[in-house]
């Protein structure tokens, strides 16, 4: 249903786009969330979308720096971070959620995309 894509190694300070395409049925219907699992750390919610992209919601660790745009036309949603520091590094995942306009609760979200490997060096 969601296939997060994206990741990689990046300086400290560096840029990175990751990815969520959903299929179709999840696409338009569901808020999207990206969440990040760190080593030895809780799975936390980084950023939320609603489903028409009219409402967001960021992590006050990295709101002004991340930000998510939504393009429902291409069953997408994107995480840009910019500004990367080393403590970003983490497994980033994306999920979908039938709530409106969005949970906060990881167990509220539907489906989960596999993760992808954000690395950021310093």
């Amino acid at each position: 249903q969601l296939q997060a894509s994206g990741g990689g190694l990046v300086q400290a300070g560096g840029s990175l786009r990751l990815s969520c395409a959903a299929s179709v049925r999840t696409s338009n219907n569901y808020a999207i969330g990206w969440f990040r699992q760190a080593p030895g750390k809780e799975r936390e919610l980084v950023a939320a979308i609603s489903r028409s992209g009219r409402t967001t919601s960021y992590a006050d660790s990295v709101r002004g720096r991340f930000t998510m745009p939504r393009d429902n036309a291409k069953n997408t949603v994107y995480l840009q971070m910019n500004s990367l520091k080393p403590e970003d590094t983490a497994v980033y995942y994306c999920a979908a959620s039938s709530r409106h306009p969005f949970p906060t609760m990881k167990e509220l979200y539907d489906y989960w995309g596999q993760g992808t490997q954000v690395t950021v060096s310093s």
